[in-house]
């Protein structure tokens, strides 16, 4: 290599160029391991070929234009037209594809991603967004929607999985998704899970006059996906949830294309594979980003409190983006899901404020009294939060939230 992609005499380009910053670690002085990863993730190969003309180089290849000796953190600048616009997986495998495998490289970790205007606005983005989401339950006013993950993850049949949204349902949650992991197995098929619990969504609206959303998990193959969706609809739902990292980002971006008007539940499972090593894989902020451009109207972005990982300057940044604008894309949902329970939303509330849901599993169906019981501690909770009143004061007043607070007052998070 002959250090023909160092670029530091200039700035990348926002407007022209797509611009990564990664954390190399490297035997290599750090000058040669980031040429290894401009070249490999843009025009280049492992010797000199005959076929390489100056004009390809120069227009096509990727440039390193800043190097952080103290920290070991590139920024990588590439022009637009190295990529086929609307298209993630080629975007991807250009700066999260074979970088990671090198021998040049010990550890990669992609920590953010920017898109020059043009090949932003190639994407469609979310359908709905924040608003679209908020209309479907007819809120008036922003306040934190309230979501249940039907539990135990896998194992009730459709009937009885209908019957305990049903009660979380009465108890106050506005939110029902199915766990990450259950599709269409024999014990619960999807056809009898998302009528029997649509029916229930229409029972809720005839008894109360509240309107609430079921995510059925529709992750499969594409061909799958997409008749899986067209049956929530054709049924009258209105959301569908797809496991995005593991279908894939053109997955997701076939149902978005569909323009099906369901919005579409952004869950994040296997993301830590890529994102908990500290300096190699990427930074959940990347994910996100691409799941937005992808199409998903709420995404799992962490909690900062509960039982999964997550620090609190990354978990905000994410939301952050999220909740603004992006060009012409509309804002995305964050979602706060894993391990939480009543005690610990005043601390949500605080951290995250309002468009956002938080995401209850456990802390609904393991209240001492049930699942209504459970849904209703949840919403008392809120009620405190949002009024700013003491959640052990409020709950003098309200047994459901008084028993749940018992019951969890010594979980380690």
């Amino acid at each position: 290599m002959n250090m023909r992609y160092l670029r530091l005499d200039r700035e990348a380009d926002p407007d022209q160029e797509l611009i990564c910053d990664f954390m190399v670690t490297s035997r290599l002085p750090i000058e040669t391991a980031s040429e290894a990863v401009a070249d490999e993730s843009s025009v280049g190969t492992w010797t000199t070929v005959d076929t390489m003309e100056e004009n390809i180089l120069e227009n096509l290849g990727a440039k390193v234009t800043q190097i952080d000796n103290e920290n070991r953190i590139i920024t990588v600048a590439y022009p637009q037209d190295l990529f086929e616009p609307g298209n993630n997986a080629q975007v991807l495998s250009c700066i999260a594809g074979n970088i990671f495998g090198m021998k040049a490289i010990d550890r990669l970790k992609l920590l953010d991603v920017s898109f020059p205007p043009a090949l932003l606005d190639s994407f469609e983005g979310p359908q709905l967004g924040i608003e679209g989401v908020q209309t479907l339950l007819k809120l008036t006013t922003p306040r934190p929607l309230l979501g249940t993950i039907i539990k135990p993850k896998v194992g009730l049949d459709a009937k009885r999985h209908a019957e305990v949204a049903y009660e979380a349902y009465m108890g106050g949650i506005d939110f029902v998704k199915d766990d990450e992991n259950l599709t269409n197995q024999k014990f619960c098929p999807f056809e009898d899970r998302v009528i029997g619990t649509l029916e229930k969504t229409d029972q809720i609206r005839e008894e109360t006059g509240r309107e609430v959303i079921y995510a059925a998990n529709i992750s499969a193959s594409g061909d799958l996906m997409l008749k899986r969706a067209e049956f929530v609809k054709e049924h009258g739902g209105t959301c569908i949830m797809i496991d995005f990292i593991t279908v894939g980002y053109s997955g997701l971006q076939f149902i978005r294309r569909q323009d099906l008007g369901l919005a579409i539940h952004g869950h994040r499972a296997m993301h830590a594979a890529l994102d908990r090593i500290p300096d190699h894989g990427m930074r959940m902020i990347v994910l996100a980003k691409f799941a937005r451009l992808g199409g998903v109207d709420l995404l799992h972005t962490g909690t900062v409190v509960g039982k999964m990982e997550g620090q609190k300057a990354k978990i905000t940044k994410i939301n952050d983006f999220l909740r603004t604008s992006w060009s012409k894309h509309k804002p995305t949902m964050p979602v706060a899901s894993g391990g939480l329970h009543p005690r610990l939303t005043p601390r949500l509330y605080e951290l995250f404020s309002s468009n956002i849901l938080f995401n209850y599993g456990g802390g609904c169906h393991g209240h001492p009294e049930g699942t209504r019981k459970g849904a209703m501690a949840l919403a008392q909770s809120l009620e405190a939060s949002l009024q700013g009143i003491d959640i052990e004061v409020f709950a003098t007043e309200h047994p459901e939230l008084a028993k749940a607070l018992e019951k969890w007052k010594d979980t380690a998070w």
